[in-house]
């Protein structure tokens, strides 16, 4: 009978070769899988039966069991986001060994978690946006590879509203710089096209043309962005650079790779955008995701009206 490990594997494939997941969502419900096995049969306590000798605890799973990991994980202050996420996983998970004879019921057909909070994003003002780039061109001033590097991946992510994983990803020929267009492959493998804006293609064409020659090398294949030693940039180091760069501006310290997104979300609908072509900008699979920003933008609206109305 199957282990634990040979099922987990078995779905891990099934996701990435049937689904078409990312490498990033594969690894993520492989961790979710671990954890409620690790639950399900914790280290150095007795044994909770497994359906059979030798067979996967995860398929001898009730809805009980469940229920419990993840509460047990809310007792433990786990992110509602996160329990959503793994009530997703293991939601999936069933239905995939239903479907493939592993199991005749599914445990999870009437499994919940609790709803996703909606907090708003934090997102930068024009202004402070601004700011923040500007403190990037100074940066890269003085043609040094890896100040021009920052610069070209703050301008474009500011730009073009792309995920960080998306943006370490991109290769040379994915990006136009004529039509000032690039190339992104997002979730699911789902490829689309952005644009993006005179500076970012300024900030690209310079990177180009001076820092990455003076970047590449052997290992450097095709890769957009390069580290310091020539290969493919990380998305740590992404999140390093838009940190630290942001950091020079008030109201910015905290700011991440993924608050350049919310902020580009923001100001494009500030601007007058639409939102269906915010949805396809962003690569949203649902308008409903979409649609956080407006409250967003309302936010701001009611935060001007309260500072410059008489009667607020």
């Amino acid at each position: 009978m199957e282990s634990d490990t040979a099922v987990v594997a078995a779905f891990a494939r099934h996701l990435g070769a049937e689904r078409g997941r990312s490498a990033h969502t594969v690894r993520a419900y492989e961790g979710d899988l671990r954890s409620l096995a690790a639950y399900l049969d914790p280290p150095g306590a007795n044994a909770r039966p497994s359906g059979g000798e030798g067979k996967s605890h995860l398929l001898a799973a009730t809805l009980t069991d469940l229920r419990g990991w993840l509460g047990a994980q809310a007792g433990e202050g786990v992110a509602r986001a996160t329990l959503s996420r793994r009530a997703a996983s293991v939601r999936t998970f069933f239905d995939w060994a239903l479907q493939t004879g592993r199991l005749e019921t599914n445990p999870a057909l009437r499994l919940v978690s609790a709803k996703r909070s909606r907090r708003l994003p934090t997102v930068l003002s024009a202004e402070a946006a601004g700011e923040v780039l500007n403190a990037a061109g100074v940066a890269a001033d003085d043609d040094e590879p890896l100040a021009l590097r920052d610069r070209a991946m703050v301008e474009l992510l500011y730009a073009s509203g792309i995920r960080v994983g998306e943006l370490t990803g991109l290769d040379v020929d994915d990006v136009d710089l004529d039509a000032r267009v690039a190339t992104v492959m997002g979730k699911g493998a789902r490829e689309r096209t952005v644009p993006f804006g005179a500076p970012a293609g300024a900030a690209l064409e310079r990177w180009l043309r001076v820092g990455r020659p003076a970047l590449a090398g052997a290992g450097s294949g095709p890769a957009l962005f390069l580290g310091r030693r020539g290969r493919r940039v990380d998305q740590r180091r992404v999140r390093e650079v838009v940190h630290a760069t942001t950091s020079r501006v008030p109201g910015g310290a905290e700011m991440a790779p993924h608050g350049m997104r919310h902020t580009a979300a923001t100001h494009l609908l500030d601007g007058g955008a639409d939102l269906r072509t915010v949805q396809e900008l962003l690569g949203h699979r649902s308008l409903a995701t979409t649609q956080l920003y407006t409250h967003v933008s309302i936010e701001r609206l009611k935060e001007s009206y309260a500072r410059a109305h008489p009667r607020a």
